[in-house]
C-alpha cells in the first residue's frame, strides 16, 4: 500500500510535468529532479536494501515542491 502510494505521487509529478507547455522555474524542476533521481537510485540498489521510509520522502518532497509552487503562483496572480 505504501509503494501504491509513492506510485501515485509520482504520476502526479508526471502528469503536471507534462501538462502545460508553460516555462517552468529551473531551479524548481532541478530540486524535484533531484529528490526523484534520489528515490530512484535507492530503490535500485543492486543489494536489494532499499527503505520505503526514503522513497516516501523523497517523492513525497517532489510532490510538494512543484505542488506548493503551483498553488502559490494561483494566489499571487489573484
Amino acid at each position: 500500500m505504501r509503494l501504491r502510494k509513492v506510485q501515485n505521487l509520482a504520476q502526479e509529478i508526471m502528469d503536471e510535468v507534462n501538462r502545460t507547455k508553460e516555462a517552468r522555474d529551473t531551479e524548481l524542476l532541478n530540486l524535484v529532479i533531484d529528490n526523484l533521481s534520489r528515490a530512484v537510485v535507492d530503490a535500485t540498489d543492486p543489494s536489494g536494501h532499499y527503505s520505503i521510509e526514503y522513497l516516501e520522502n523523497k517523492v513525497g518532497n517532489a510532490h510538494s515542491l512543484l505542488f506548493k509552487k503551483k498553488a502559490d503562483n494561483r494566489v499571487s496572480a489573484k
